[in-house]
Order: C-alpha cells, then structure tokens, then sequence
C-alpha cells in the first residue's frame, strides 16, 4: 500500500476541520451499540480518563468563520469574545444532539458561566465545569487534582456502567504519550525545516485529532510526517516567528496561512494546546491518577491559559521557546476581549523587551473575514526583521 501524499491527508483534514456536523464522530458512536461521545472546549482536560471509559473525546472548537451565529448572540453580551455564542450556536442548532456530555475546563470565567448555561439548556446532557490547580504545591494543587479526576472517573463509570480499572488507565495514558510524542516530533519537523509543513497544514493536522480517535490520529501523525519529509517544497526568504495568544478561541485559517503569506513561517505557536499540554510522556507504573497530576504541575506548557506562581515563568518559557525553535521575532494574537491572552501580554512583552526579541500585536475573532491589515502588518514585521538583522 502506497503512503498517502501530503496534499491527499491535508483535504481529509480539511474535511475533518470544515464538519460541523462532527459527521466522524457520528459514525463512531454509531459503529456501536452502547458507545458515548464526550465533548469538551479547548486548553486540557484529561482525555486518557474518557479513551479509559470506552469513549471518544470530542474537541469542540466553535463554529469558526462558516457558522452563523443566530442564536447565540442571545445569551451573551456583545463585550465578550466569539466562542462561547457559536458554541451556543452548535447546541441549539442539534449539530451537538449526538454528545453524551460536555466539559468546560477552567479557562475563564465566560467559560465558567458556559458550563452553567449548558446545563440549563441541556438537562439530560452530562455537563462539568472540570476545574485544575492554582496551588503547585504537590500536597494542595496535587491532591486537589487527583481528587477532581477521580471524581470525573466515577462520572464515567457510571456512565458507561463498568468500572475503569487503572490497567484500562495506563493503557489509554500510553496511547496518548504516542500520540504527544508524535505531535512534537511534528512540531520539531516544521522548526527545522518550516517549507516542508506549512503551519495550516501542521494545525489542520493537529486539529483532526480533537475528532478522531486516538490511535487513528497517531497513525495520521505518521503519515503526514513521512510523506512531508520526502516532498521537496521551495523555500522562501521568510522571517521565523513564534505565534502565540491562540490558545483557547481559534483563528480563521486563512489568518494562519495570511501570516505566511506576509513573509512569516511559523515555527512554533500555542494552538490547540490540550493535544500537547503535556510536554513529556506520563509514567505508566504507579497510580494513574497521580501520575497526570503530577505531569500537569510539571511537565505542562507554560502560556496564558495556565497559572504560574513564578509570574515571569511565562515570559522565560516562551524565549526558551524563541531560542529553541530559532526564531527571530513574536507575534502576540489574541482573540478580541480574551482576558488571560490580554493580561498576560504585557508581561510576556516586557521579558521580550529585556532578551532583545522584536514583537508585534493584533487582536481577531474566530469569523475574521479581514485579512489585509493583518496580513500587511505581519509583512511589514517580517520585513523589519530582515532589514535591521541584516544591518
């Protein structure tokens, strides 16, 4: 059997991406009898504990720029960001009939609300606001963690009317290790060699996971890597930048493939963070449960989506991320009235101002139609950093 070509595995995701239906999923649950499909909105939850249960971990992203939001503009107030309305947009209009439950992890207080609002609208819907630690302390944050998962656990097991034992655990933690590992390898691929995995490609890749089975998704990952490996691209005379900012509402991705465009390769970005929270494999022996906790307080990425006790931690974390990956430049991208990415942001620049790293800032929704003036000052960063590296 002949491995797929790059172009053939970028339209099965763009298909996966441009579903909102969630037609993959729907087949899944009726392939059958007795399974359960568990949705959840993005940053991290423990999607081992579903996979353990028997069930298909759902990433419910918002409608992005196809979904017209009718309905939900009802329920929030127009200061707020996108997510949450076409989220609302997706229950109302049965395209989220099929989920068994829904989970809303601590992002922020719209979010928080959502999960309230959720359980109003949809009764007979599981739903859990699924809260993590702002303690680190492994005796507070720890506990408190391991507490929230076992909680989450017996949720399930009553669900799907069995226990989940933690050889069922381990087994689940070891495929998304895989699947974790892959996932970096990916990422390291396009720091590398950036022409060779364009970044809408790599998101729509990672994204196809939020969707997809795990295992399906691991062997997706290969194949995408092998075949972007062996296929000769052109290269350009772009600026290597880290985007950041992106990590709960998603951008058009026209947005991403607009910044590329200008004159940018993307070579590392903190999209779709629940698929690479954790940033090293889970230990398989011991208890389970501690295990994730312990890899959460960690070994997790350190971005606006997360509380650090070390308040510069972010800002160091995200040189050493500009450092690894060889980058010349940040590109600050907040979704419009995004607390964390906006509170945060004045810290992080202040540490880039102090390691010498040029940086720039825009704000978008997930529907942005716009793309010239993003993509004129994305060039225009670009060209700056050619012209003042050079001198």
């Amino acid at each position: 059997m002949s491995t797929p070509q790059t172009s053939e595995i970028v339209a099965r995701c763009q298909a996966l991406y441009e579903d909102l239906n969630f037609t993959a999923a729907r087949e899944w649950k009726e392939a059958e009898p007795g399974r359960k499909v568990i949705g959840f909105m993005p940053i991290y939850i423990p999607r081992e504990i579903i996979h353990a249960a028997g069930m298909l971990p759902l990433g419910i992203l918002g409608g992005g720029d196809q979904l017209e939001v009718i309905h939900g503009d009802a329920y929030y107030q127009s200061y707020i960001c996108r997510i949450p309305r076409s989220t609302i947009e997706l229950g109302v209009s049965g395209r989220l009939d099929f989920v068994d439950g829904m989970l809303f992890p601590s992002i922020c207080d719209v979010i928080r609300n959502l999960s309230g609002m959720w359980k109003v609208m949809f009764p007979g819907v599981y739903s859990k606001y699924f809260d993590v630690p702002q303690n680190y302390e492994d005796e507070v944050g720890g506990r408190f963690y391991v507490n929230e998962m076992a909680e989450f656990r017996r949720d399930l097991e009553e669900m799907a009317g069995r226990k989940i034992t933690d050889d069922d655990l381990r087994r689940s933690i070891g495929l998304y290790n895989r699947n974790r590992r892959l996932i970096r390898e990916l990422y390291a691929l396009r720091a590398r060699t950036p022409w060779k995995a364009p970044a809408a490609e790599v998101y729509l890749v990672v994204r196809a996971g939020l969707v997809l089975p795990v295992e399906e998704h691991s062997a997706l990952l290969e194949q995408y890597i092998a075949a972007a490996e062996a296929e000769d691209r052109p290269i350009r005379d772009n600026c290597r930048i880290v985007l950041t900012g992106m990590f709960c509402e998603q951008p058009p991705l026209n947005l991403i493939k607009s910044l590329e465009l200008a004159g940018c390769y993307i070579v590392d970005d903190d999209l779709l963070l629940v698929t690479r929270w954790l940033i090293d494999d889970v230990p398989l022996d011991g208890d389970p449960l501690h295990n994730l906790s312990q890899a959460f307080l960690h070994q997790s990425e350190s971005t606006a989506a997360k509380y650090e006790p070390d308040q510069e931690e972010k800002g160091k974390f995200l040189v050493r991320a500009v450092k690894r990956t060889g980058a010349e430049g940040v590109i600050f991208a907040a979704p419009s009235f995004c607390d964390p990415a906006l509170l945060d942001r004045p810290m992080l620049q202040n540490v880039l101002t102090r390691a010498n790293i040029p940086f720039i800032a825009f704000k978008y929704a997930e529907n942005s139609g716009q793309m010239q003036p993003i993509r004129e000052q994305a060039g225009t960063f670009a060209d700056s950093i050619k012209l003042w590296s050079a001198a």
